[in-house]
């Protein structure tokens, strides 16, 4: 990637905001597994290093090590057994280990990457990644969503200071974690969506250039769709830049509204709700497509209205609570107060609900489409798909707007009422 020309396509941007980020380099290329060590190295990366990695990426990363020895880095190892979700106290032990290093370097992908950019943050260590499969889009994300008392919070995090991606690696990875990085791509139709909305409803900031920068990356993932099932070194490497740039766009807009809407808080209430449970979780983006799938749906289906009548937040807050339950609850209602639509006019909802419709049929694609390129690329599509019943899919689409303090059009649904019912 030209980061380069990235940050000149963004100079005297008009949104408002000076547009940087401290990523150095993301080096995305076949065969450059061999080469890490020198480009770490020409970039000034500490010698002392921590490699973390768990027992799959690390033999997915085959000839890393001595890539990096051969440049003269020092490394220390830690090697977690099958680190599937990043949880807070994995982060305590990767600062626990880290002192006698002046780097960290993670060689994964969500789990793994998330501990080590939140542990590298709070111990103002360099960071690196080196990706095993072009599974999520937070590789080049300043932000790290870790679970901490059953609740998935996102934290302030580092953003790498390079990226490392061999083609060939990301090519060979499983099936179904390409499909997931593929799942991941399509959430943006949504996230952007609903960013878009929340700007003409609120004012939030809202930047244009961002926003395409994110499309174009989302509009070629999608037109791979039949390739990604294969070894197809070009599809992995378009998904992987495609996730690296929706990264980017997050640490340029200052928060995750270019990559995230109500599709991953769909995504995360879950996830919360299954580890309440004690039950195993999906990959992020298995979630995230199949979320993406049902807020089309219901986003499309809204815009069917011409208008809308709105009213003051009818929020029932005893049925909120006890739909969260017990921690998760507590967590919640932190998160709500005050509540996000304290401030919102109901006459601003009814008066740009022609623009809001605008919004949804000018970003979101036809519901069938989106499920079609989903199944092309052998990403889940259905709740099913993801083990989640219909309780849990009920429950979830009510009510996982409260997990987040944030607009989104699903967050203003106790506001809204149709000519004919109650949405």
């Amino acid at each position: 990637m030209d980061l380069n020309k990235l940050l000149f396509s963004l100079k005297d941007c008009k949104c408002g905001k000076e547009h940087s980020f401290r990523l150095k380099s993301a080096v995305i290329a076949e065969g450059i597994t061999a080469e890490a060590g020198s480009i770490l190295k020409e970039s000034g990366f500490p010698q002392r290093m921590l490699l973390t990695a768990d027992e799959n990426t690390i033999k997915a990363a085959s000839g890393l090590k001595e890539s990096l020895l051969a440049a003269g880095f020092e490394i220390q190892e830690h090697i977690f057994a099958n680190l599937t979700e990043a949880r807070a106290e994995d982060v305590l032990l990767i600062r626990s280990i880290c002192g006698g290093a002046d780097s960290i370097i993670a060689v994964g992908t969500g789990s793994v990457c998330d501990v080590c950019r939140l542990a590298a943050y709070e111990e103002n260590k360099a960071f690196a990644i080196y990706a095993t499969a072009p599974s999520m889009d937070g590789f080049a994300s300043d932000t790290a969503p870790i679970i901490e008392n059953g609740f998935k919070l996102t934290r302030q995090a580092k953003q790498p200071d390079v990226i490392l991606a061999d083609t060939l690696v990301l090519a060979a990875s499983p099936g179904e974690l390409k499909a997931a990085g593929f799942g991941d791509m399509a959430a943006k139709y949504t996230a952007l969506a609903d960013w878009r909305i929340a700007n003409l409803i609120t004012g939030e900031y809202y930047c244009p250039k961002i926003a395409q920068l994110v499309e174009q990356g989302l509009n070629k993932v999608m037109s791979m769709a039949d390739r990604v099932r294969e070894n197809d070194t070009e599809a992995a490497e378009s998904i992987m830049e495609g996730l690296v740039m929706s990264g980017l766009a997050m640490s340029l807009a200052g928060s995750s509204r270019p990559a995230s809407g109500a599709e991953h808080v769909l995504s995360h209430f879950w996830e919360c709700k299954k580890l309440q449970a004690g039950e195993q979780t999906e990959l992020h983006g298995k979630k995230t497509g199949v979320a993406s799938v049902l807020i089309t749906k219901l986003y499309r289906d809204l815009a069917a209205a011409p208008s809308v009548t709105a009213y003051a937040d009818m929020t029932d807050w005893d049925s909120v609570r006890k739909a969260y339950g017990g921690e998760l609850a507590a967590e919640m209602m932190k998160m709500n107060s005050p509540t996000v639509t304290d401030d919102i006019d109901p006459a601003a909802i009814s008066e740009r609900w022609p623009r809001i419709r605008r919004v949804i049929f000018d970003t979101l694609p036809e519901t069938d489409a989106l499920r079609d390129s989903l199944l092309r690329a052998g990403a889940a599509t259905k709740p099913c798909d993801i083990n989640v019943d219909s309780e849990l899919l009920k429950l979830g689409m009510k009510y996982h707007p409260y997990m987040r303090h944030r607009v989104l059009l699903t967050r203003l649904l106790p506001m809204i009422k149709t000519e004919d019912e109650d949405i």
